[in-house]
């Protein structure tokens, strides 16, 4: 495990940019997933600059997303499509056919074939991941499976307030399978629930903890 702290949120952004960066110029059609929410938007504005100033071609990515509350059409404007679509797909050079986003209104059989997808495309090779206040990976909630694969499942209150009580995630273990994880965490909220994620037991009460076992896992966090 790489762990840097971070004295300011930009400066993890930019550095989680330039990781980002460096796979897609190495290996042009690098398999990167996608996360949502607050933390890595930084991340994302860095690389659509990146993309404008630079040159940084996206053209050949292929791009998964973690996960979405059940119900919202990708439009939605409190989907996690509509999220990475405003501050990350929409303003890259990227085909339709390279994006695939997790499906609210995803079946048991939708699920499977979002796997087969992965699988086709040769698995991940970087995904970008956050941590939940509960330890949460995705939406995989404490007491979800090691093992597991990209289902429905329920979100706790502390999760998800005001939105949808279920959702559709990418498994624990199709996360653990990606070849590079970059995990990052802003805030003095998330430094218990991450110093026993990554230093205490390995349990299915603590989603993160799984992290663990991961070969190649990079931790960015600002105090």
């Amino acid at each position: 495990m790489i762990a840097r702290k971070f004295a300011d949120y930009k400066d993890l952004s930019l550095e989680a940019a330039l990781i980002v960066a460096r796979q897609i110029r190495a290996t042009p059609g690098t398999v990167l997933g996608l996360a949502a929410g607050k933390t890595p938007i930084g991340t994302y504005s860095e690389l659509v600059r990146m993309h404008r100033e630079e040159g940084l071609d996206f053209s050949r990515t292929v791009f998964f997303s973690l996960d979405e509350f059940q119900g919202l059409n990708p439009d939605h404007p409190q989907s996690f499509a509509s999220f990475l679509h405003q501050h990350f797909l929409d303003h890259i050079n990227t085909s339709k056919s390279n994006v695939h986003l997790v499906s609210g209104s995803a079946t048991q059989t939708d699920c499977e074939q979002y796997e087969g997808a992965i699988h086709e495309a040769g698995g991940i090779d970087l995904q970008i991941l956050g941590i939940g206040l509960n330890g949460h990976i995705a939406f995989n909630e404490p007491g979800s499976r090691f093992d597991s694969r990209t289902r429905v499942v329920h979100l706790s209150h502390e999760t998800a307030p005001g939105t949808p009580g279920t959702a559709v995630t990418m498994g624990i273990g199709t996360i653990l399978l990606a070849r590079h994880i970059l995990l990052l965490a802003s805030g003095p909220d998330k430094a218990q629930v991450l110093d026993a994620a990554l230093h205490g037991p390995q349990t299915e009460s603590l989603p993160a903890s799984a992290l663990q076992r991961h070969p190649n896992l990079t931790v960015f966090v600002t105090s």
